[in-house]
């Protein structure tokens, strides 16, 4: 059988590998600690519960706009404005199926052929292979000096007339680490002064320990989002646990949340309607679940720190404690 060469040359997704090995390895009755897969283990919180059965009972489960429902967009506004202190236009916003597909489709609308996209190290395993896809070149920049939070200057020396984008994942995965906000400052100048994308993929950004806040990058931009280089990715799989709802989105630039629009419409149509109005109650329904989340989170964070497994038939984990919040 004859398959694309780009297709084929997709790797496996190292996460979604390592989830199925504990499943399997659990059903087998063996003890897994998994460290694979980012899944908060907390319930759906109840306002979501309640979002998708009306509208589940309604039974207007119907195609949506491309670029997402007005409530569930009205929602992200208000959302960043609370957050980000950063009033944004329904333009300014695209609704998409997950974080992963928003990136996907930035990579898509700003990349063409050869293009370059720098990537900080230690990053999460699909950033590269949907860069790949896209055709784009990922450019890693690694800390040399045993930490997870790389130097300016090696990020600014990988600068070429290719790159096209940053991506800046803080708090990070897999390391947990919070860049500094001198960092992300420099590298908001820096994009600006390049004209090139900084693509933040906020994800985890409530989700800090140890009384470390992740700076937004908005902070350090006195241009409008029409002229701002800055591109923010969100979405409600880990600050509320929704992950399997599928829910993500991408507040940027109206030409690039136009283009951005025309690609989920050739590809996944819309977003679903059931799993927007979920999302949509999880927004607007109380926040203290966040906080609850973080809290169960940091719990079984510090029990594992406290573990004594020098006994035990766990191999030791080194870790240490830096100024970045990584652990």
């Amino acid at each position: 059988m004859k398959l694309s060469k780009l297709a084929s040359e997709i790797a496996e997704s190292p996460t979604f590998a390592l989830n199925e090995e504990a499943r399997l390895l659990r059903e087998r009755g063996e003890a897994v600690i998994n460290l694979g897969i980012g899944e908060p283990k907390n319930k759906t919180p109840i306002a979501a519960i309640l979002a998708a059965a009306a509208k589940l009972t309604s039974g207007e489960i119907k195609y949506t706009p491309p670029d997402g429902l007005p409530s569930m967009k009205k929602a992200v506004i208000r959302y960043t404005e609370e957050n980000y202190d950063r009033l944004v236009a329904p333009e300014n916003v695209i609704i998409t199926n997950g974080a992963k597909q928003s990136l996907f489709n930035i990579f898509y609308s700003i990349l063409n052929p050869q293009d370059e996209v720098i990537v900080i190290a230690p990053y999460w395993v699909s950033y590269t292979e949907m860069i790949k896809m896209c055709l784009g070149i990922p450019i890693i920049v690694t800390p040399e000096d045993g930490t997870f939070t790389p130097r300016f200057e090696d990020i600014e020396r990988a600068i070429t007339s290719s790159t096209r984008a940053i991506i800046v994942n803080s708090p990070n995965n897999p390391s947990g680490a919070i860049y500094p906000a001198e960092l992300i400052e420099k590298i908001v100048k820096l994009c600006e002064k390049k004209r090139i994308f900084m693509i933040c993929d906020d994800i985890y950004h409530k989700l800090t320990f140890d009384r470390n806040k992740a700076v937004p990058a908005y902070e350090f931009t006195r241009n409008d989002i029409e002229n701002s280089h800055v591109i923010v990715v969100n979405g409600v799989a880990k600050i509320y646990g929704m992950t399997g709802f599928r829910i993500g989105w991408v507040v940027a630039p109206r030409d690039l949340v136009r283009v951005m629009a025309n690609v989920l419409a050739q590809t996944t149509s819309c977003v679903s309607p059931l799993a927007q109005a979920a999302a949509e109650g999880a927004l607007n329904g109380l926040q203290s679940v966040v906080e609850a989340l973080r809290l169960q989170i940091q719990k079984v964070r510090l029990s594992f720190l406290s573990m004594d497994i020098r006994h035990s038939e766990i191999d030791p984990l080194p870790y240490y404690r830096t100024k970045d919040g990584a652990v």
